[in-house]
């Protein structure tokens, strides 16, 4: 049988490459070896390795090869291996086999040792400027390397240069126990930075007060206090403060601990009960209590409508209102030979397929039309001539298109996994390295206009609002760049990177920007893609991912995924914060749409999730009761019987579309709140 592995997407990169050089017959006596059979190297190098098929001559056989290995981790392409994260990591790589062929040549794992370049600069950030006796200060240390990449993960020897004025511990925790001058030193691999030394004096306030805040609020209301410190002398300005609380639940069973967070004054409590914020400082303490009730925000859903398909994978989905004013929604598949699908969703309980496409493709990974509705692009991956690229279709018929052009140069031939399209502009991914900008103004005849390729970056996806263009780019977090905006100097002629928001999973997939009119916030919604359940006690089998079979029993069952979705307050560009989450233990998040404070997310196993995001957002949103519906596709005559898989959602006109891997279209409405009945 020929030796092909399954991966999952997200665990792993793969490649084939194709031997030029015509040997020996295939059987046993083949192996594969690689020059060098081990790699050092460090995170940003890139290393040439040599990989081929030789028979028991040593004489080169013409085989394709597979290459996996951690997809966030290392990048194998065209003979040169990158890195992204430091440790121990390997290469395995297998032979593909022609049909018939007995035996093939034992898989070879290669060793690959990653490294983090030195340290260049560590900046110590001190929670407040000044030290009195009996007080406490933070310090968060940030690491850099020469090319001004930080450091994660980071080990740090904390130490203090007078231990009778103040201690530090070893998380940078410095409190001050008697006058004098003291300096707090940080050292990562060897790189040492001060901060500007401290001079303790007698803690100089009498009261402590707090000011702002409520008195009650619901579960995920964010409150911001304030505490005031007064001496003889009125208000005293910069007091090293902690903040604390303490809690009573309302339910001591479903409560049994302490649920909320308190960080710089800023309060968010996860369940509801009695909670007292205690503001301390120095010998003094002040406290304010509130009462937090419940967010109660479910709705229910109804299903309206169906697209089903269920003979083979679906992909992603897009819903727009055609240029003849009737309702429209087109979806790709997934290794399914480049179908795509078209529906007239009009009325979402009689969805009605118009017609269907098939390119020159395995998967028709994305779809977007542009928001005139004038044309659409199907994403194609997989094509029998690799050239891949674009379809750029007609849309003057949107029940019927057809194809006006494809566009399959200037690196998207290696493969186009996503784009976004605007009503004069296509972005489409080119190869998982970079982004191409295609002037799409006539349909017939696309035009390139320009490009951004992130240096030592892998992409996944592109969202572009306002003239900003935010690319999910795996370990390195979003890249944001100027493509219109003009705020930083950049054009669609010319982008100009803005900053690179990076987190610590590094498995960014997904980004939606979105502005929050009520609060006046800026926040990026970014999604985690992770394939599988490794270090999970449910890690699934090694049949997930795979046709059931009869014989055995085993298979038909979607593979396990993990992940989370992370909200960063973008407010002020130049100093994003990582402020909210929400998880679906279990499951893994995939594709986002924020409107009107509603989340809608596609959740992969956890089905269609609603969320309401309204007012400032802090702490883990899946905890504070604000998860307004839950819908599950299963469907017993799906690709995997009764599995869901939910890949993209869409809300439009009233209604939430989203497309499911295993059944295709659906189409649901979240019902009024139903009120009580005195």
């Amino acid at each position: 049988m020929p030796l092909i592995r399954h991966f999952p997407k997200a665990l792993v990169l793969s490649a084939f490459l194709s031997l030029p050089t015509a040997g020996a017959a295939q059987d046993s006596a083949l192996r594969i070896v690689a020059e060098p059979a081990a790699a050092t190297l460090q995170v940003g190098e890139t290393l040439p390795i040599t990989v081929r098929v030789v028979d028991a001559n040593g004489e080169t056989v013409a085989l394709d090869l597979r290459f996996a290995a951690p997809r966030n981790v290392l990048r194998f392409r065209d003979g040169v291996l990158q890195a992204y994260r430091a440790g121990e990591f390997e290469i395995i790589v297998t032979a593909v086999m022609s049909a018939g062929a007995e035996g093939a040549p034992a898989l070879l794992r290669i060793p690959i040792t990653v490294t983090w370049p030195p340290v260049e600069r560590v900046d110590v950030n001190a929670s407040g400027a000044r030290l009195y006796v009996g007080t406490t200060l933070t310090h968060d240390p940030v690491a850099f390397h020469a090319d001004g990449t930080p450091r994660p993960d980071l080990i740090v020897d904390w130490s203090t240069s007078n231990v009778n004025v103040a201690t530090v511990d070893r998380f940078g925790t410095v409190v001050a126990t008697s006058t004098g001058e003291v300096t707090i030193s940080a050292s990562i691999d060897g790189a040492v930075a001060s901060t500007t030394g401290y001079e303790v004096v007698d803690f100089p306030a009498t009261a402590l007060t707090i000011r702002g805040g409520a008195d009650a609020a619901r579960t995920g209301d964010v409150l911001r206090f304030e505490a005031v410190g007064t001496g003889p002398s009125g208000v005293i300005e910069g007091l090293p403060m902690t903040w604390a609380y303490t809690f009573v639940p309302d339910d001591s069973i479903n409560a049994p601990g302490a649920s909320a967070i308190v960080e710089d004054g800023a309060f968010v409590a996860e369940v509801p009960g009695r909670y007292t914020v205690l503001a301390l400082s120095g010998p003094l303490t002040a406290r304010h209590t509130v009462l937090i009730q419940g967010r109660d925000v479910i709705q229910e859903v109804e299903l309206q409508g169906r697209g089903s398909v269920v003979n083979q994978h679906t992909s992603d989905l897009w819903v727009f209102e055609g240029v003849d004013g009737r309702d429209y929604a087109i979806t790709g598949t997934w290794s399914a030979d480049g179908w795509a699908y078209f529906w007239d969703v009009t009325d979402p309980t009689g969805i009605v397929k118009t017609d269907s496409l098939r390119i020159d493709a395995r998967t028709v990974n994305d779809v977007k039309v542009a928001p005139n509705g004038r044309y659409a692009a199907l994403s194609r991956e997989g094509a029998s001539d690799r050239r891949n690229g674009v379809v750029i279709l007609d849309m003057a018929d949107p029940a019927h298109p057809t194809i006006a052009s494809i566009f399959d140069t200037h690196g998207v031939t290696g493969g186009v996994h996503n784009m976004f399209a605007t009503d004069d502009y296509l972005f489409a991914l080119a190869n998982g390295d970079k982004y191409v900008i295609i002037d799409v103004r006539d349909p017939y005849d696309p035009k390139f206009v320009s490009e951004y390729n992130h240096p030592n970056s892998r992409i996944h996806d592109v969202w572009v609002h306002d003239g900003i263009a935010y690319s999910s780019e795996w370990q390195t977090g979003v890249v944001v760049v100027d493509v219109g905006n003009g705020q930083w100097g950049g054009s669609i002629e010319n982008p100009v990177y803005v900053t690179n928001v990076a987190y610590p999973v590094g498995a960014t997939h997904a980004a939606f920007p979105y502005y929050q009119e009520s609060t006046g916030k800026f926040y990026l919604f970014l999604g985690d893609e992770i394939s599988g359940g490794r270090g999970r006690s449910w890690a699934g089998e090694g049949t997930d991912n795979q046709p059931y079979d009869p014989e055995t029993g085993r298979g038909g069952v979607q593979g396990r995924m993990d992940g989370y979705l992370h909200v960063i307050d973008f407010t002020d560009p130049e100093n994003p914060k990582d402020v909210a989450r929400y998880e679906v233990p279990g499951a893994g998040a995939h594709n986002i749409w924020v409107e009107h404070d509603m989340l809608y997310l596609a959740y992969y196993k956890g089905g269609l999730r609603v969320v309401d995001v309204s007012g400032e957002l802090m702490g883990n949103l899946g905890h504070q009761g604000r998860e307004v519906a839950v819908y599950k596709s299963q469907d017993p005559d799906g690709y995997y019987k009764n599995q869901v898989s939910v890949w993209g959602p869409q809300p439009y006109k009233g209604h939430v579309f989203f497309s499911d891997m295993n059944s295709g279209l659906w189409a649901v409405k979240l019902q009024p709140r139903s009120r009580p009945i005195s």
